[in-house]
């Protein structure tokens, strides 16, 4: 298992613990793999899910250190969203 998927899902998982989300997303990570959130837990996995946000390492490491907001990540095209964007716009809050 790759050592920045391991990094990603420590983190997501203190975030999302607690935090109210109650869908299923997925964070690929390019060249890496997948992260599966659904409520407030998180795994690797590459499971469907409601939504997923693709980008790559350097970006998902950014917005888990709240360096940059998954909205600027998104309008500037570094993340993309398919699926539910109401099930993306309640994660951004999660990771704000």
């Amino acid at each position: 298992m790759s050592e920045v998927l391991n990094t990603a899902l420590a983190a997501m998982s203190e975030k999302v613990a607690d935090s109210g989300f109650a869908g299923s997303a997925k964070f690929q990570i390019e060249g890496e793999g997948a992260i599966v959130i659904e409520g407030e837990t998180a795994r690797i996995s590459d499971d469907e899910t409601n939504v997923t946000l693709t980008a790559d390492a350097e970006t998902f490491q950014s917005m888990l250190e709240g360096e940059l907001d998954p909205t600027a990540a998104f309008m500037s095209g570094r993340l993309t969203i398919d699926g539910d964007m109401g099930a993306a716009m309640q994660l951004a809050g999660v990771f704000s």
